[in-house]
């Protein structure tokens, strides 16, 4: 993968943390996708099937858990990389992010070049 060809999949209900993180991951030179809520991102990932999804837990309707369930079960998206980042930071919410499909599970507040590093490592490595 390289960053020009990359999609990014950035999902969080919080409109802020939203255009922050596409300033973040745009500035990398990654194609960056956008959602508010985890229906709309289902059917993006449909629509662009991006390379790396980074997921916020919890919003409205459908959870980051489930979303990331069903993007795994689906066997067209089984080499998209799932992100995880979240507030939620307890060991049962890592565990729960892991056995749901997510590579890498991030939390809130996050350090940006955490975050930025961690999408590099997950485009060079897979």
């Amino acid at each position: 993968m390289n960053k020009q060809t990359t999609k990014v999949l950035l999902v969080d209900d919080e409109p802020h943390i939203l255009v922050a993180l596409e300033y973040l991951v745009k500035q990398e030179g990654y194609q960056v996708i956008k959602a508010s809520d985890g229906e709309t991102a289902l059917k993006l990932v449909e629509q662009h099937v991006p390379q790396i999804v980074v997921l916020d837990v919890m919003m409205p309707g459908i959870d980051g858990f489930e979303v990331a369930q069903r993007i795994r079960s689906t066997p067209a998206h089984q080499d998209t990389r799932i992100i995880f980042l979240t507030a939620k930071g307890t060991q049962k919410d890592r565990f729960q992010g892991y056995a749901t499909g997510g590579e890498v599970y991030l939390t809130k507040p996050f350090d940006n070049k955490e975050l930025i590093n961690t999408i590099n490592e997950v485009v060079e490595f897979g």
